[in-house]
């Protein structure tokens, strides 16, 4: 009997999207453009051997992901840092915010360029609020009031959600409680956009650690394949830093969709067949889960198909 080989593990993102754009429940959406739904999906990777799911029917500019990955880890909600790094995925919600304020009518590269130039204009139009990154390292805490008891106050230094992650990996590994979150209720309204991949837990089992990503809503078209590559190496860096090996990652998505103005890139796509397996490096242990630079990671074997391009719903 002649064995089948293995499905591609990418398979799984492409009937995904197949079953989406097929079968899915048309929608009205926040962006006002439309979307194909289903709710609640899993998609399951082995990370061992440096293997990394960046998807090869289209190419995905994971240097990009990486970047944003790095910026979350500093705490930063301004996207002046990303800018200057060329990376444009977070400027289309502040651009927007400015063009209503103000009545303007700036292109992407002429708000950039004040971003860039000005720094009180940066400061001004360039925040996105307590996003990611502000929630997983500093996580507001509060205490009593030194002149009024009944009353609290901020802290100065909220809590550091990655720094205890590792801090509890290393001292209790086999914990059912190595989880941080993004989803903080009292400052969703604050935040440009509310966390899209929201919570994330991690497992050690046999000296390898595993991660979940629970992840409230997903574009298929654009933004899964960053999340699942961002995971992957967050991953990654906590492993290196734990001194475990990787196991698996497994993402599981609420509403998964694909916006009704991503027909063309969606019926390419489903039209390829998946091939190689994509791997990463981590080429340098720093001191700590925030020290690390782009330059610390490597991507081989990945040859990828053609880029696939669709606009982003704001």
């Amino acid at each position: 009997m002649i064995e089948s080989p293995p499905e591609h593990p990418e398979q799984q993102y492409l009937d995904l999207l197949r079953r989406v754009w097929e079968t899915g429940d048309e929608r009205k959406d926040r962006t006002g453009v439309g979307t194909r739904s289903v709710f609640g999906a899993t998609v399951r990777y082995s990370l061992r051997d440096e293997s990394v799911p960046l998807l090869t029917t289209k190419k995905v500019a994971w240097k990009v992901a990486a970047r944003e990955m790095l910026w979350f880890l500093t705490g930063n909600s301004n996207i002046r840092p990303l800018v200057e790094q060329g990376v444009h995925i977070w400027t289309d919600w502040p651009l927007a915010k400015f063009n209503k304020a103000t009545g303007s009518a700036l292109t992407r590269d002429e708000f950039e360029a004040k971003i860039i130039a000005d720094e009180a204009f940066a400061a001004q139009w360039g925040d996105l609020g307590p996003v990611y990154g502000v929630q997983w390292t500093n996580w507001d805490t509060y205490s009593p009031s030194t002149e009024r008891p009944d009353l609290y106050e901020r802290d100065p230094q909220g809590i550091n959600q990655i720094e205890r992650l590792v801090e509890g990996l290393n001292r209790n590994p086999s914990s059912r409680r190595h989880i941080f979150t993004g989803w903080n209720v009292a400052h969703l309204d604050e935040m440009a956009l509310p966390p899209c991949h929201m919570n994330y837990q991690f497992y050690v089992g046999n000296g390898e650690l595993s991660c979940i990503l629970y992840q409230r809503s997903c574009d298929l078209g654009l933004g899964y394949a960053f999340n699942v590559f961002s995971a992957a190496m967050l991953t990654r860096m906590i492993a290196q830093q734990c001194d475990l090996g990787v196991g698996e990652l497994v993402w599981n998505g609420g509403d998964v969709h694909a916006y009704l103005n991503h027909s063309e890139l969606v019926e390419k796509q489903l039209q390829r067949q998946p091939s190689g397996d994509p791997k990463l490096r981590i080429t340098r242990k720093p001191a700590s889960i925030f020290d690390y630079r782009i330059e610390d990671f490597e991507v081989y074997d990945y040859e990828p198909q053609s880029h696939l391009s669709a606009p982003v719903a704001v």
